[in-house]
């Protein structure tokens, strides 16, 4: 692992990381803040998963999260959305390829050899992370934004016991039934749609739903809200009596002053779950 950077931040540390990851075959980059409170042991994690055309690097400027995971005592995890490099593949839209991970295990040519994003978030870089800092892998919560907050709400749900809370700023609800996700998961998963059910947060809240809370917010002016879909998971919320909270935020549209605007509710939730 090489270190790309580190600047103090709010009494604590924001680093962004290098590797070469066996999930993804290519060298992966990341951002990882740390609290005071790291120098003196393991804290909890929330991990922050972005959208389409983000890097690690997006959410980690943007988001305005770290004074708020300061105040809490726990780290933020900022992971990257796809592989990235020569002899990646790549598309030339915007929503697939690089930027466009979709947080998935790729089993179609040409994405396989690379695009295996779920293994990296959900087993690789957890690992990495265990061994090489001040991590608590006993106290994880999840969060994310667009395809991020899809990506979010299915790790959640396709890895019980892993996360004590989740959230969703502008999730992607139902990829199944939208042109964000569809397009996607039949280019990474191929055409049989039962291959999709478990990256599809609606599909997935009907099969099994999420023990524990959930937090999600989108924005009524949201200029994709119709590719999000939050009615269905909504519909699913409350066909399987889950607990969470759904916000339909008045006039926020899909962009970054939408996503560190509610930052701090979103931070403050997993805090309360990470150190209950």
């Amino acid at each position: 692992m090489k270190t790309l950077s580190e600047n103090k931040a709010f009494g604590g540390v924001q680093g962004v990381y290098s590797h070469s990851s066996e999930a993804c075959a290519c060298d992966m980059t990341f951002g990882l803040f740390l609290p005071q409170e790291a120098a003196d042991g393991p804290v909890p994690v929330l991990w922050y998963l972005s959208g389409l055309t983000c890097t690690h690097e997006n959410a980690m400027i943007k988001a305005g999260a770290q004074v708020w995971a300061a105040e809490q005592g726990i780290a933020l995890v900022f992971p990257d959305t796809s592989p990235r490099g020569e002899g990646v593949a790549d598309d030339e839209d915007y929503d697939l390829g690089q930027g466009a991970g979709f947080y998935v295990n790729a089993t179609e040519a040409p994405w396989a050899p690379h695009f295996r994003m779920w293994d990296y978030v959900a087993e690789e870089l957890p690992a990495l992370l265990a061994d090489s800092f001040a991590i608590d892998p006993d106290r994880q919560a999840i969060t994310g934004h667009s395809m991020g907050g899809h990506g979010a709400l299915t790790l959640a749900m396709g890895l019980p016991g892993r996360y004590r809370s989740v959230s969703a700023l502008a999730p992607i609800c139902n990829p199944s039934a939208s042109d964000w996700g569809a397009k996607q998961l039949t280019a990474y998963l191929g055409a049989d749609r039962d291959a999709w059910a478990r990256h599809d947060a609606t599909l997935a809240m009907r099969a099994r739903g999420f023990d524990g809370p959930i937090l999600i917010d989108t924005g009524t002016e949201d200029q994709f809200i119709d590719l999000l879909r939050p009615q269905a998971l909504a519909e699913a919320i409350a066909e399987r009596r889950q607990q969470a909270t759904m916000r339909l935020q008045p006039g926020y549209d899909h962009s970054y002053f939408f996503v560190s605007s509610f930052m701090e509710d979103h931070v403050a939730f997993h805090a309360q779950a990470l150190w209950g």
